[in-house]
């Protein structure tokens, strides 16, 4: 049975070539539509993820080597080489870019797999593999959801990323939530999603968490698991949303799109 590095590797791979086969059937005019992203164009989503596959290269080789992880300013010049670019050339150089990343992690034998830690800049501590290639992931699944739905509405995000990203949405909530929104009203509701089944609680109050099913909920929310992968970090606009979404209780639609703006 594979690891959960080796599964999330794979999406990488191909959630990599499905984007590049798309964006290789983009014009000039294409690359300049306004993608899913607030603000972005879908040359500059491609720009995004191509920059950060570089940066995510440079702490890989660095792990591998055991060299120190690039700093800051290491980023900053990668940005802005990356928005200086054209929109044709921030499209290629995506598709070279993230190749790179996603044949460096492919190269990596089980045991590195197993036994790699990765200092990615930003987090308290080294990650494992299967850590770093799921954050990665979960960058490049919903930005690829942001290309492809500039150009049709009813685009989702990938079966096999959301397989591997769905139970990762409780830990990130502190991050992607806003219980203010609500203005101090409170909501215990139950989420029942669909492909794949989950069954569990979500607690509106002070703060936002999942929990285990309530007893005594105040509404339910039933869901495609890709819709509410998409809901919890601001891609669930009213025209992106399927109508299998439904949501009885004291908060509508709208209230809890506002709960997770995304960021």
């Amino acid at each position: 049975m594979s690891s959960i590095a080796d599964q999330t590797i794979s999406a990488l791979r191909g959630g990599h070539d499905a984007l590049v086969a798309f964006v290789g059937k983009l014009g000039q005019e294409d690359l300049v539509r306004p993608s899913g992203a607030s603000d972005w164009q879908v040359s500059q989503v491609l720009s995004h993820l191509g920059s950060g596959a570089e940066i995510n290269l440079a702490a890989l080789r660095a792990a591998k080597s055991g060299g120190a992880t690039p700093g800051g300013d290491f980023n900053k010049s990668v940005w802005a080489r990356w928005d200086a670019m054209s929109p044709a050339e921030q499209a290629a150089g995506f598709v070279e870019s993230n190749q790179r990343l996603v044949e460096e992690y492919e190269a990596l034998d089980p045991t590195t797999r197993a036994q790699l830690r990765i200092d990615l800049g930003f987090l308290p501590e080294p990650v494992d593999v299967a850590t770093s290639a799921r954050m990665r992931l979960s960058e490049f699944a919903l930005h690829q959801w942001d290309v492809e739905v500039g150009f049709d509405p009813s685009a989702t995000v990938s079966a096999e990323a959301v397989a591997l990203l769905l139970d990762n949405v409780g830990a990130m909530l502190a991050w992607t939530s806003r219980a203010d929104v609500l203005g101090g009203r409170q909501a215990h509701l139950t989420v029942r999603l669909e492909e794949p089944s989950r069954l569990f609680g979500l607690r509106l109050g002070e703060r936002v968490e999942l929990t285990d099913v309530p007893q005594q909920p105040d509404g339910e929310l039933v869901a495609p698991a890709e819709a509410w992968l998409r809901l919890t970090v601001g891609r669930l606009g009213a025209q992106y949303t399927p109508e299998a979404v439904r949501l009885t209780g004291p908060v509508s639609l709208d209230e809890l799109r506002g709960v997770f703006p995304g960021f």
